[in-house]
């Protein structure tokens, strides 16, 4: 029986644990962008181009009142119950009612575009840590209820956010992502309003 070398034992363990840990970070684009390297991070942006039909309606209808959140963002089912004309009559505390023809052409855009119709890891980690769907007479399911999302923002301080006046809660996204509406929530476009940029 031969006997190997301890030293070449050791290479070939640390050259397949570099490797393991290569292929673990390929195509994240989160290390990019914590380095500041070339990581688009527009990861929510939809794999259609702007003009799918419904994106225009969706963003008109729903930008009036607040940021009109990507559709990877939360999966298809979720989107679905929000969109059904019930849910709409009472849409977080407001009547959103719109016209049939209307949420038919939105529902379609949102469950199409939606976080678990997506190939990229973060859309599918949005879909996966999406709580169950409300049933009748609950509440909503919420974006900042998924455990992707509280991962992503469970350090930030309460006197950031909800004591702060110009944020005041998680759901506005654009008071301190400065791309969100763009599908950008890298941290380099993060600007907390009266505190600065966030560092991790």
């Amino acid at each position: 029986m031969r006997h190997r070398s301890p030293l070449l034992v050791v290479l070939t363990i640390g050259l397949l644990s570099l490797t393991a840990l290569s292929v673990a970070f390929a195509g994240d684009g989160e290390g990019e962008e914590r380095r500041g390297g070339g990581g688009t991070g527009h990861w929510m942006q939809s794999r259609a181009p702007v003009t799918t039909p419904g994106q225009a309606t969706y963003a008109q209808e729903c930008s009036a009142c607040h940021m009109a959140y990507q559709a990877a963002l939360l999966p298809a089912l979720t989107w679905a119950r929000i969109m059904s004309p019930a849910a709409l009559g009472s849409h977080y505390g407001d009547d959103a009612s719109l016209s049939a023809a209307t949420i038919n052409e939105i529902t379609t855009y949102l469950t199409r575009n939606a976080a678990d119709q997506r190939g990229d890891r973060r859309a599918q980690a949005m879909a996966a840590g999406t709580p169950n769907l409300a049933g009748p007479g609950e509440t909503l399911p919420r974006i900042t209820d998924t455990s992707y999302f509280k991962r992503e923002h469970g350090e930030i301080p309460a006197h950031l956010v909800q004591d702060n006046p110009e944020v005041g809660s998680f759901s506005h996204c654009n008071a301190c992502h400065r791309r969100a509406t763009e599908g950008d929530y890298s941290e380099r476009q993060i600007d907390i309003p009266g505190y600065g940029p966030w560092k991790d």
